[in-house]
C-alpha cells in the first residue's frame, strides 16, 4: 500500500480474487500511492528491499513513470525481482507507444474543450485551455488535434508570441470568429499567456485550467484493455524468472524492454500531429 512509502513501512496486504473483483472500471488506485522522500536515500532503499524479501515477495510490479522505474531499478540491484508498467497521463515514457491513463485523460480534456467550443462560438471568444504536462506536450497535442484548436503550445517547441499572434490574426482574416489555444502547463501559466496576448494584440481571451480533473474518472476502453494486457504480461514474465524490465506497447504488440530505456532516451512528439494542428486549425 501507498507506493514506496508502504514498502518502507512494511504496509503489505494480501489481495485475493474477491479483493480485486469489479475494479476494472474504477479510476485511481485501490493500492493508493505517495511520493517518498525517504526512498531517495540508499539506507531506505536497503530497508524496502529487506522488507520485501523478508515478506517472501517473489516479484514487485511498479506502476508509474521513469522516476518510479528508477526506484524499481534500485530494488532490483538489491535482489528484488521487479517489473515496470508505464502509467502516466503524460504519455512521455520512452520505449512504449502508449502509457496507461493517457487516452482517458485525452477523452476527459477533450470533453471539456468541446463544451468550451460551444460557448466560444456563441460569444465570438478566444479561449485558452491549460492541460497537464510539465515537461511534455503529448496530452496537449492530442487534445489540440481532436479539438480542432487553432494553436497548441508545448514544452518541446520554443514558444514565439509573434507567431501565435500572426496565427490568430490569420484565423480572423479567414472568417473565424472564435479561436482555441491548448497550452501545456509546463510552458507558462495560462493567465500569463492571456495577459501577453491581450497586451500585444488586444484579444480578450478567457482561461480554463482543467487541473486534476484530468487525473480522475472511469478509464476508457483503450486504457482498460492496455492495462489488462500489460498487467498480464508483467506477471507472466516475472513468473518466468525475468526481472528489470518494463511492459511496452510497440506496434500494438506488448514488448519487454529494460527499465533503463524509460530514462536514457527522450520520447519525441509526433511531428505529423504537430503539422496537423497547423493545417487543420485554420
Amino acid at each position: 500500500m501507498r507506493g514506496f512509502e508502504g514498502l518502507l513501512d512494511g504496509d503489505f496486504r494480501p489481495l485475493g480474487a474477491r479483493d480485486v473483483g469489479g475494479i476494472i472500471h474504477r479510476g485511481g488506485t485501490i493500492l493508493q500511492t505517495a511520493r517518498s522522500a525517504r526512498f531517495m536515500e540508499a539506507e531506505w532503499q536497503d530497508r524496502a528491499a529487506g522488507n520485501l524479501l523478508g515478506a517472501g515477495v517473489q516479484g514487485l510490479v511498479v506502476i508509474g513513470g521513469d522516476g518510479s522505474f528508477r526506484g524499481a531499478e534500485e530494488l532490483r540491484k538489491r535482489g528484488v525481482a521487479v517489473a515496470g508498467i508505464p502509467g502516466t497521463i503524460d504519455n512521455d515514457i520512452a520505449g512504449t507507444d502508449l502509457t496507461i491513463g493517457f487516452r482517458t485523460a485525452v477523452e476527459t480534456a477533450l470533453d471539456a474543450v468541446m463544451r468550451l467550443r460551444d460557448t466560444a462560438s456563441s460569444h465570438d471568444r478566444l479561449f485558452i485551455v491549460e492541460v497537464m504536462g510539465r515537461r511534455s506536450g503529448f496530452l496537449a497535442l492530442d487534445v489540440a488535434v481532436a479539438g480542432g484548436a487553432e494553436a497548441v503550445i508545448v514544452p518541446e517547441v520554443q514558444f514565439a508570441l509573434g507567431k501565435l499572434i500572426d496565427r490568430l490574426h490569420e484565423a480572423r482574416r479567414k472568417g473565424k470568429t472564435h479561436s482555441l489555444i491548448v497550452l501545456a502547463e509546463g510552458v507558462m501559466p495560462a493567465l500569463d499567456l492571456r495577459d501577453r496576448i491581450q497586451d500585444t494584440a488586444g484579444y480578450d481571451a478567457r482561461v480554463t485550467v482543467l487541473g486534476h480533473i484530468q487525473r480522475g474518472g472511469s478509464p476508457c476502453a483503450v486504457d482498460i484493455i492496455l492495462a489488462s494486457r500489460m498487467g498480464a504480461a508483467a506477471v507472466e514474465a516475472l513468473a518466468a524468472g525475468k526481472s528489470g524490465f518494463m511492459t511496452a506497447l510497440k506496434d500494438n504488440t506488448i514488448d519487454l524492454p529494460v527499465l533503463s530505456v524509460s530514462w536514457e532516451t527522450k520520447k519525441p512528439l509526433d511531428p505529423e500531429l504537430m503539422r496537423l494542428v497547423e493545417v487543420l486549425g485554420l
